[in-house]
């Protein structure tokens, strides 16, 4: 059973950083291209950042610049670095994990970031 567990969203004020964590169990990390998305209220869900599983990055253009996704195979997790935040960063924050074979989509249960003075 494929398990994403997220965690490192809070409270942050705006120009501030957070670095979000996300852990995959229960599938062949290495092979899975990994992604984040967040979903605002009131908002459809989008992506934010993918990494495939060779490494190749996109970013969504509101947080280019800003924002940096990473893999760590070794420890089965995905990052994303989000530096400079704004309040329009405030948003649930989900992993994706896409396998390589199959193509099948697992989902995280979601962290909360707020940009808020």
């Amino acid at each position: 059973q494929v398990q994403l567990v997220e965690s490192g969203g809070g409270l942050v004020q705006p120009g501030g950083s957070l670095r979000l964590s996300c852990v995959a169990s229960g599938t062949r990390f290495s092979t899975a291209a990994m992604g984040w998305y967040r979903q605002a209220p009131g908002n459809q869900r989008e992506l934010v950042a993918g990494i495939s599983r060779g490494g190749n990055i996109n970013t969504s253009d509101p947080v280019k610049g800003r924002f940096t996704i990473s893999r760590d195979n070794a420890k089965n997790t995905v990052y994303l670095q989000m530096n400079s935040l704004k309040p329009e960063d405030t948003a649930v924050y989900y992993c994706q994990l896409r396998t390589y074979y199959g193509g099948y989509e697992y989902w995280g249960q979601g962290t909360q970031v707020t940009v808020s003075s």
